[in-house]
């Protein structure tokens, strides 16, 4: 029981120190001028952090955000008083402007394409300044709280692009995408909003990814091979797996359009436009199973060109469009790496059973030859018996 104990311990105490360390990361920082603040928070996104000093007298705080970045990037931290995420945020950009020397401009976002420039806010700002430092551009500020509510909506970026010497745009994709919140200056609390998108964005890429660009292929390799092993319970399997495809592949679906309604203004149209396509030819695909004629039908040949082309293009643009979101999600490499190992997997299956199928086929083939040579010569010798009979008959 001691030795159990003793690698428990020592685990809970490298736990123990790993948060705490996490949690002191920006108390570490330190300041030019000889600042000091009585608080700070390490934000989620963008290896950024908020440093304040409130004042509840007058209803303000000393604030000093830095993130990383290189010299010829910007960074932007906001508090938004109407709503989350970007559109109502007042901003203060730090770049190094075209003199060298770093410069902060304020600028209400009223768009999702905003024209950055200098000049005032929704609430005061009693003192601005950036500087560039070691890797790190920091912000100090000292501005009103907005309605004197020490909980607000903050929103951070970095980006490297410009226009006209001012900051012109992010990626829309990953961290830049899920950097708002809330943070309380009186406490210190924050929160993420961006977590619950996440969570609905990974939902959304795990439910397509599964349905569409896992349990389709598979039904289609069972359709197309264990026919040949498994008649009629190969149909079954089929219809069973697609169908389970298509249902889970319409929650993944119903997810994407959540995720679209939240994010105006932000519209992958590659991946949306694939995805539509996608879902109304499988739609069409699974009701098409009502309108299956029977084998002798004469408009059977066509209703079988129509279902093994739409279904094959179903598969080709559900993996397209599954490594689409992959970049569009940006998650950790071996997600990415283990759906490419499933396809790989599943290719590898398809070609061997197209191999053994076709083995099989052959031999078939060849003993019903067989069986139809021996059948006819079979039959010869008895006709010839017949007549032989005949004959003497007659004689």
């Amino acid at each position: 029981m001691t030795t159990l104990k003793s690698p428990l311990l020592i685990l809970l105490l490298l736990l123990t120190f790993f948060s705490q360390s996490l949690a002191e990361n920006c108390l570490s920082d330190t300041f030019s001028d000889s600042r000091v603040f009585s608080s700070c928070n390490s934000l989620s996104r963008l290896s950024a952090a908020i440093h304040w000093n409130y004042h509840p007298s007058n209803g303000t705080i000393d604030i000093a955000y830095r993130a990383s970045q290189s010299s010829t990037g910007w960074v932007a931290w906001a508090l938004n008083p109407t709503s989350h995420g970007m559109i109502g945020a007042q901003a203060f950009f730090a770049f190094t402007g075209s003199n060298g020397s770093m410069a902060i401009y304020l600028t209400g976002i009223s768009s999702y394409a905003p024209v950055v420039q200098d000049g005032n806010l929704n609430f005061t700002v009693y003192s601005k300044e950036a500087e560039y430092s070691n890797g790190y551009m920091t912000i100090y500020a000292t501005l009103e709280l907005p309605g004197n509510s020490t909980t607000v909506n903050q929103v951070w970026e970095a980006g490297t692009s410009f226009s006209n010497g001012v900051p012109s745009g992010h990626a829309l994709t990953g961290d830049n995408i899920l950097s708002y919140g809330s943070i309380d200056f009186l406490s210190g609390a924050t929160s993420s909003s961006g977590s619950s998108r996440q969570h609905r964005k990974n939902t959304h890429g795990v439910l397509s990814a599964v349905s569409w660009g896992i349990l389709m292929p598979i039904g289609a390799i069972t359709a197309r091979y264990l026919k040949v092993f498994a008649n009629p319970a190969w149909f079954y399997l089929h219809v069973a797996c697609q169908c389970s495809a298509y249902i889970v592949g319409v929650a993944g679906w119903g997810t994407g359009l959540k995720l679209g309604s939240e994010s105006s203004g932000v519209t992958y149209h590659s991946h949306r436009n694939i995805g539509i396509i996608l879902f109304c030819l499988a739609t069409v695909q699974v009701f098409a199973l009502l309108l299956r004629p029977n084998k002798d039908h004469k408009y059977r040949i066509y209703w079988n060109a129509y279902h093994y082309l739409v279904g094959y293009a179903v598969i080709v643009l559900s993996i397209i469009n599954i490594f689409k979101g992959f970049d569009i999600l940006d998650p950790a490499k071996g997600w990415k790496n283990a759906y490419i190992a499933i396809i790989a997997t599943l290719g590898g299956i398809a070609l061997v059973l197209e191999a053994v199928t076709w083995v099989v086929v052959l031999k078939r083939k060849d003993r019903i030859s067989t069986d139809k040579s021996s059948l006819n010569g079979a039959n010869a010798i008895h006709s010839n018996g017949n007549m032989q009979s005949q004959n003497h008959q007659g004689v």
